[in-house]
């Protein structure tokens, strides 16, 4: 795998203006790597700054101070290169609804300059892969939220990424659904891929990630394996883990 399917954010800071508050920090100087072949799970309460991070990350919003570099391109000298080279994915990104999924991913493959062929074949491939053959003729409008979030995963992988950011992407989805999104999760990571993956599910981030980064009040608290976590916090389970580290920031821990 090319050294360049990695992603290491680099003191990435957001402020944003609120009339009511004023100056509100929302990121605070964040950073953390991630390898080619690696699941990082980013992990946190609601607020801790977990989207406007992978916004920033995505490009989508600029950081008030720091960078990151995505792919090999730097967030703000090279930002769309780095959407180039990223799949980008949360619980709420929306799709046509009027289009069918193989409309859509043929769509956003032509935006993606995929030559007709091989398009065609990867598309194909993906709703196979994604259990998604019998539903491909079928408006967007008329399928579960579970398919419907499957079309969103095929459509931010289509063009083969090497780096994919997800922002809770099973919120709303059955156990079926959530399981058929996580073993596509790693088959990505068995081809070398790098995937940056946002959940309140422990239980996902315990099954997928092989690092944790966790989050709170926008401050990076730790970063590390569940196991060099769980040395750090003298807990076992993610769960106890993730207390800790949040009791001892707000200095209710030992």
């Amino acid at each position: 795998m090319k050294e360049t399917a990695f992603l290491e954010a680099r003191g990435l800071t957001k402020v944003f203006s609120d009339p009511s508050r004023g100056s509100v920090l929302a990121v605070d100087e964040v950073s953390f790597k991630a390898g080619p072949g690696e699941i990082l799970g980013l992990l946190g309460p609601n607020g801790a700054g977990k989207t406007t991070t992978l916004r920033m990350l995505a490009t989508v919003l600029t950081p008030t101070s720091g960078t990151a570099v995505v792919a090999g391109k730097d967030i703000l000298e090279d930002p769309v290169g780095v959407r180039r080279s990223i799949g980008f994915l949360s619980g709420t990104t929306a799709l046509y609804a009027r289009l069918t999924p193989r409309e859509t991913l043929r769509f956003f493959g032509r935006l993606h300059g995929m030559e007709k062929d091989a398009l065609e074949e990867r598309i194909e491939a993906l709703l196979e892969r994604l259990e998604l053959l019998e539903y491909a003729s079928t408006r967007l409008e008329r399928l579960s939220t579970g398919n419907q979030q499957k079309v969103n995963l095929a459509r931010a992988v289509l063009h083969d990424p090497p780096v994919l950011i997800l922002d809770e992407p099973t919120t709303g989805l059955d156990v079926l659904a959530a399981a058929t999104l996580m073993e596509f999760l790693e088959d990505r990571k068995s081809a070398g891929r790098c995937t940056l993956f946002s959940t309140h599910i422990l239980s996902e981030v315990e099954r997928l990630c092989d690092r944790v980064a966790i989050i709170y009040q926008g401050s990076l608290e730790a970063a590390g394996t569940v196991e060099e976590l769980a040395a750090l916090t003298g807990e076992t389970y993610l769960e106890r883990i993730f207390l800790a580290l949040v009791k001892r920031e707000k200095g209710e821990g030992p």
